[in-house]
């Protein structure tokens, strides 16, 4: 079969590579990810201590630069709680209790949204800004970050769950129709045997990170929300 025109793609090649494969890259890819979202917190930690170790003028954080507490106890349980939700969809997928799986990873995606939510209020509804001091700073840009990754999770999620869904009639073994697991639909057939087999290790790499970004969470509320009380 011929490419579309102007596309430069040979479309009549079709690697078809053991699910095995992309199953061992996803299972990889999460613990990278995860560690290099890790160090990448570590700025901010660092920031954090040495910021406050040298406020020889009493400017680290004002008076008036105090965050609610209420709201980052609130944001850190939910992430949590999601966090805890798609571990547990992951024992039911592992368990053949898909449908199960499928409640618990709906539920912690809304859980994921309603952190992204209470953050953005948080943001909205403090009296101060990120140039109200160098503890300001820190804040904004500390949890502005972890929502980013959060939205991340929350896509990476929703793609999990919505091919989880589309092919709950179908086993692992199930023949996908031409172009669906390659997101070209002039593409003859998959690129990978199998697609649907991907699903639970997807599952896993989401459960990785999502514990990662939850302990993140934690860490979050006991160094901003904690320690300058």
């Amino acid at each position: 079969m011929s490419s579309p025109a102007g596309s430069g793609s040979l479309y009549h090649v079709v690697e078809r590579e053991p699910p095995e494969v992309m199953a061992r890259n996803l299972r990889i890819a999460a613990r990278l990810f995860a560690s290099a979202m890790v160090f990448a917190f570590i700025a901010f930690l660092f920031a954090f201590f040495y910021l406050r170790a040298l406020d020889a003028s009493a400017v680290w954080q004002p008076a008036t630069v105090k965050p609610s507490l209420a709201l980052g106890s609130a944001a850190m349980l939910i992430l949590v709680a999601a966090a805890i939700m798609i571990r547990l969809g992951l024992r039911d997928h592992r368990a053949e209790r898909r449908p199960a799986w499928r409640i618990k990873g709906a539920i912690a995606l809304a859980l994921l949204i309603l952190f992204i939510v209470v953050q953005f209020v948080s943001w909205t509804t403090q009296a101060f800004g990120p140039s109200d001091g160098p503890y300001a700073s820190v804040f904004f840009g500390w949890t502005a970050l972890l929502t980013l990754f959060v939205v991340g999770l929350t896509y990476w999620l929703e793609t999990t769950l919505a091919t989880s869904i589309r092919y709950r009639n179908q086993g692992a073994q199930a023949a996908i129709d031409p172009g669906h697991a390659s997101g070209d639909a002039h593409r003859t057939a998959p690129d990978i045997d199998s697609p649907v087999a991907l699903v639970r290790p997807a599952i896993e790499a989401v459960t990785t990170f999502s514990t990662a970004v939850a302990g993140v969470g934690i860490v979050t509320w006991i160094v901003l929300y904690l320690l300058p009380a």
